[in-house]
């Protein structure tokens, strides 16, 4: 089996990717220091694969010496999946320079560390955010870098520019908005900021863990006034790795895919399916805008679908109930 490190593998998509890639029969190496995830999802990996151990290594991508450490106890590592980042836009706006220590110098040592063991097969966790707030919708992957909204998406345009100047093969996929669990509510999103996005805030409204589910303005340019954004399922944006690791095995030279479903909703759509889909009542109180917040965006993905092969399944309705069927079960991972 081809031998993968999975920077992140313990966290939220990075933990779904690892299912997906040992359904495909790879050789997951995870890195991870557990900042913004949990060994639940580790013990949530195992159940769903029906395996006994995990090639785990607690680490901090910032910290080269570490990493190459533990590289050196492998041979013939295949190719690296970069997941490990901090996440929260807002948080990013408050405290940016967590973010660009972080999240910049975490890319520099995994570029570093692949040049140093010959792994020339680099997969990024890039961002939507880089086409800041884009003139033209649906928004493809000829779309130029536009001002950053955030620290944290500015982070991302960053991170892509030094994979850009790297000498590696490489593929950044760049996310719109992921949502969802896994079906078996085994693994999820454990992070410490998962309360400044849309749908697990939901979630933790509809369990009684939260008074209210605030709405960051309704006086937007758009169909109802809230933000429009493309949600998509964490298990079709896992699956996308396997495609993407796949391809960057057979073919050299630099590639970017977005990773969406092309529809774009509101924050009250979402709401209303999220309601709908799980039966739930939400108490919600409009307040003012957030800072960093991009007022629309959604997807083209015509090029990971002819190139790659990859197109979202799963219904926006799928990952409305997977999302509170975690928050149900996760209580009782503990």
């Amino acid at each position: 089996m081809k031998k993968i490190i999975i920077t992140g593998g313990a966290g939220y998509i990075g933990s779904h990717s690892v299912v997906e890639l040992l359904n495909a029969g790879y050789e997951p190496i995870i890195f991870d220091n557990f900042s913004n995830s949990s060994y639940l999802n580790l013990e949530g990996i195992k159940k769903i694969c029906n395996i006994n151990s995990l090639n785990f290594h607690l680490l901090d991508c910032t910290d080269f010496n570490a990493m190459n450490e533990v590289v050196n106890q492998y041979d013939n590592v295949e190719a690296l999946i970069h997941f490990a980042a901090f996440k929260s836009v807002a948080e990013s706006v408050k405290n940016p320079n967590k973010y660009y220590s972080n999240n910049v110098n975490s890319m520099k040592n995994v570029i570093k560390l692949c040049k140093l063991h010959n792994i020339n097969k680099l997969i990024f966790s890039s961002s939507c955010t880089v086409y800041g707030q884009p003139e033209k919708l649906p928004v493809d992957e000829t779309t130029k870098f536009g001002i950053p909204p955030s620290p944290y998406a500015e982070t991302k345009q960053i991170c892509e520019e030094l994979l850009q100047q790297s000498n590696l093969n490489s593929v950044s996929l760049r996310y719109f908005n992921p949502i969802g669990s896994h079906e078996t509510s085994l693994i999820g999103d454990l992070s410490d900021d998962n309360l400044t996005n849309l749908v697990p805030i939901m979630t933790a409204v509809a369990a009684g863990e939260r008074k209210e589910l605030l709405i960051f303005g309704n006086d937007y340019n758009t169909k109802d006034g809230s933000c429009i954004r493309d949600y998509i399922h964490v298990q079709d944006l896992a699956l996308s790795h396997v495609k993407a690791l796949d391809f960057l095995c057979s073919n050299t030279g630099k590639f970017i895919f977005n990773i969406g479903t092309g529809n774009g909703l509101s924050v009250f759509e979402a709401i209303d399916i999220f309601e709908n889909s799980n039966n739930i009542s939400l108490n919600k109180k409009v307040v003012e805008r957030r800072d960093g917040d991009v007022e629309s965006i959604f997807s083209s993905c015509d090029k990971a679908n002819t190139i790659l092969g990859w197109k979202a399944k799963f219904s926006v309705e799928k990952a409305m109930i997977d999302a509170w069927n975690w928050e149900k079960n996760k209580q009782k991972l503990d």
